[in-house]
């Protein structure tokens, strides 16, 4: 398969791990020993990875790709984002998961439909997932990934719904907070 037309970032390539061409590898999979199940991965270029062993390490797997034979070749990995075709992944998944590519470029309203932003990416920084609003003009905002926060995703309709105070986006003794103008009044 050539570099993948539609791609899903499925792990980042860190730290050389010892001298024989072992890498760590951060996943985004639900399982992280599954990333050899998908077949060759791809880099952004289109060079292809075919993962020989694998093996967990705390917060990421060790990983020896095939051709990748000792220390040099790995270092030379470090920060290489991991692809597959988005065709690749199941497309039945329970009611409360989605995949992360399929959230970025919604459009974020709150309760009421107000426009708020849209989702330019989904960071786990290790105490769940965050998603980032776009807000135009302005910097962007984190908000938690939580049912209260999002309490729901229309990916058919093209947009999430967020509550602006389960997401700390507006405190609750300052009508000035995010998302409101200097008057108290809704931005839209």
């Amino acid at each position: 398969m050539p570099k993948p037309e539609n791609p899903v970032q499925l792990a980042v390539i860190g730290a050389p791990h010892g001298t024989r061409g072992e890498v760590r590898v951060k996943t985004f999979t639900g399982d992280p020993m599954a990333l050899g199940d998908y077949g060759l991965l791809y880099d952004e270029t289109g060079r292809s990875f075919e993962v020989l062993e694998i093996r967990p390490a705390k917060t990421v797997v060790v990983v020896r790709f095939k051709g990748v034979n000792n220390r040099n070749a790995a270092e030379a990995l470090n920060g290489t984002a991991l692809y597959i075709d988005r065709a690749q992944l199941p497309e039945e998944l329970e009611d409360d998961e989605f995949y992360h590519a399929d959230l970025i470029g919604l459009e974020a309203v709150d309760i009421e439909g107000a426009v708020i932003g849209r989702v330019t990416g989904i960071f786990d920084f290790g105490g769940g997932d965050l998603i980032e609003l776009g807000i135009p003009g302005r910097k962007p905002y984190l908000i938690p990934f939580t049912q209260s926060a999002v309490p729901e995703i229309d990916l058919d309709g093209g947009r999430l719904v967020v509550d602006r105070q389960a997401a700390g986006l507006v405190a609750d003794d300052d009508p000035d907070g995010p998302g409101t103008g200097q008057d108290g009044q809704e931005r839209k």
